[in-house]
């Protein structure tokens, strides 16, 4: 305990009966361990305490991810719905095509159809064969 040894905890405590006496020794004794549990108790809470800052750090990590990813995702729609760049491919589309010449909307004839025919199979007879050395 504390590094020490018998010998040494048995010096301790003779000291500590001479100095204090009989009288005086438990009431020391019990002072001395509600101290050790106060020192207990104090670790053990800021031992939770720190634990509580580590989730809480983990929790704004996240939040920050959840932020970087709106962000993201809001500029993405932002780009997506521009409306200089939707007016210069408008403008693009127009020069590609002339929307001053009248578009043939008359239908095509149709296309003849396709007629699949299917002949049907004979049945073949089986061939013999001999062999011409039997005679």
């Amino acid at each position: 305990m504390f590094g020490m040894g018998i010998g040494e905890i048995l010096l301790i405590i003779i000291i500590a009966i001479l100095a204090l006496g009989p009288d005086k020794l438990p009431s020391t004794m019990v002072d001395i361990a509600k101290f050790f549990r106060q020192v207990k108790g104090t670790v053990n809470n800021a031992k939770a305490t720190l634990e509580e800052e580590m989730k809480f750090s983990e929790m704004k990590q996240q939040a920050l991810s959840y932020k970087d990813d709106m962000l993201s995702a809001s500029n993405e729609l932002e780009r997506m719905t521009d409306m200089t760049d939707i007016g210069s491919e408008v403008a693009g589309l127009k020069n590609n095509f002339d929307l001053n010449t009248p578009i043939d909307t008359t239908p095509s004839a149709p296309k003849a159809p396709e007629v699949i025919t299917f002949t049907p199979k004979t049945k073949q007879q089986p061939r013999l064969e001999f062999d011409s050395e039997i005679a």
